[in-house]
């Protein structure tokens, strides 16, 4: 698949990093040159990543090749969820309100809230003890 007319977007999520070409073809998806089949195990992240396509009523259209890194694998199958609906809103205007109301165009700021110090994990305290 050649890239030279693909539209690039970069999707977000969490600490994960999502680099997404799209361009029109046959609806094949390649993650880290892998299939995304072979790349996520669990069906919840594959029908994540289609999402946007499901949306916009563009599935088996457009061939996508990701580059993703960073994070675990449900944060990167929002970033490329991401990545994905801002290529698709790029190339076609028309989906932008689609997307816009899914919520597909804004990043997901949620990250993991830091330890602190005294506590087990970032909010839980020790057990209390009368005696």
């Amino acid at each position: 698949m050649s890239l030279a007319n693909a539209i690039y977007a970069t999707g977000k999520r969490k600490e994960a990093i999502a680099r997404v070409w799209i361009t029109p073809g046959s609806g094949s998806i390649t993650i880290n040159k892998k299939s995304m089949h072979d790349y996520f195990g669990r069906k919840v992240l594959r029908m994540v990543v289609r999402q946007p396509f499901a949306l916009t009523n563009t599935e088996e259209q457009y061939d996508v090749v990701v580059n993703v890194v960073g994070g675990g694998n449900s944060g990167q199958a929002g970033a490329i969820k991401h990545g994905i609906s801002k290529a698709l809103q790029i190339h076609d205007p028309e989906f932008r309100p689609a997307l816009k109301k899914a919520g597909m165009l804004t990043r997901d700021s949620r990250k993991v809230e830091r330890k602190k110090y005294g506590k087990h994990k970032a909010r839980k305290s020790t057990q209390f003890s009368k005696r």
